[in-house]
């Protein structure tokens, strides 16, 4: 398996990333409000369960943003002007957007704290807290705006196997450590309300930018790995996966999903083997089914947007018929807020892009013929 496309245009490993993380975490979110509707115990353990094939989300798009961005930047002549701009447009102005309608009008979706003045919406906007899901764009951005780090971290490594080893050893250290501060401090620490934000920081999820970052420049190593070792991998997915779910199920009922934080070694095992199997799924793919995989290109560029506005359209359906749905037929009411959330999700973004773009192009052509 080869792949060797740098065009922009290109589908690659990353936009599967993205698409299967964006469409798995619109599924979290609707799980943790049929939580509360109170289920049955059996029903709550089978949500718990769900909760944690879910789970891989957050390091998913870290690692597929990386790889696109590392293969679409490192050898090029992109700048860090120049690429802060697209940003602005593809990731800063949606995300502004966005923000400002869940505090302004949809407040009940606020976390920890609401707003009450200035200060305290300024507060909210920026540190993730405008809704349940926004905390990832707080990290994210934060992985942006650090992006020339990881382009002179490709280009440091370029083909040398001993560079990336020593930088895939330094990070796995890293990560272990900062798993073992934050399980001691604060995962049911005595940190645990005051240093929340800190699941929000981008050393949390370095991990999977940096991996991102190798699969590219080791692309052949990868794509040989991926197809050696895919059953393998398959395996410890499966192990890890049962091994969250004893951990999850071993706190008392009712479950409480913040006993399923990315933050153990429990979870990093499941998050990279489900990585790995996605790279494994999206390497085939590319070699065997071209037309599909850019279909798949084509719904990674709306993978974000359709994220950020996926809390908006779940409210609608959730408040409509969603809850009461739920109350009485948890299974059927999951499913159908499930599916009509990601049908408005990605198709609200495409329209919006549309729309966006023949105003974009009115006021060139009426700029053009005013000159």
């Amino acid at each position: 398996m080869k792949y060797e496309a740098k065009s922009p245009l290109a589908a690659d490993i990353g936009d599967y990333l993205k698409v299967f993380a964006c469409t798995a975490v619109m599924l979290q979110i609707i799980l943790v409000e049929a939580l509360q509707t109170h289920p049955s115990p059996s029903a709550q353990i089978g949500i718990g369960i769900f909760y944690d094939l879910t789970k891989f989300t957050a390091p998913a798009f870290i690692a597929g943003i990386l790889y696109t961005t590392t293969r679409i930047a490192v050898d090029s002549n992109l700048t860090y002007r120049t690429y802060l701009i697209q940003m602005w447009h593809a990731l800063f102005i949606p995300t502004i957007a966005w923000t400002t309608i869940y505090l302004l009008v949809m407040p009940w979706v606020q976390q920890v704290h609401r707003y009450h003045d200035l200060q305290t919406f300024a507060w909210q906007f920026i540190n993730g807290n405008a809704a349940p899901h926004l905390w990832y764009n707080s990290m994210m951005l934060q992985f942006i705006i650090l992006m020339p780090a990881f382009w002179w971290l490709a280009r440091w490594c370029g083909q040398n196997r001993f560079r990336g080893i020593l930088v895939l050893i330094t990070v796995s250290l890293i990560q272990i450590a900062w798993l073992a501060f934050y399980d001691r401090q604060v995962f049911h620490g005595p940190h645990m309300q005051d240093w929340y934000l800190l699941d929000r920081l981008f050393i949390s999820f370095l991990m999977y930018g940096v991996l991102g970052v190798l699969a590219w420049q080791y692309r052949h190593i990868t794509t040989r790995f991926l197809h050696k070792w895919h059953w393998v991998i398959l395996i410890i997915a499966g192990a890890s996966f049962v091994w969250i779910n004893w951990e999850l199920l071993s706190y008392s009922l009712p479950i409480q999903v913040i006993n399923a934080p990315y933050y153990k070694p429990s979870m990093t095992v499941y998050d990279l083997s489900i990585i790995f199997l996605i790279a494994a799924f999206a390497a085939t793919q590319l070699t065997n089914r071209p037309q599909i995989a850019q279909t798949i290109h084509f719904m990674a560029n709306y993978a974000y947007p359709a994220f950020l506005s996926n809390v908006f359209w779940n409210q609608l359906l959730w408040l409509t018929f969603g809850r009461a749905l739920t109350t009485n037929k948890p299974l059927i009411g999951i499913i159908l807020v499930y599916l009509g959330t990601w049908v408005l999700s990605f198709a609200s973004a495409i329209m919006i892009h549309w729309v966006w773009k023949q105003i974009r192009r009115m006021i060139f052509v009426r700029s053009k013929n005013n000159q």
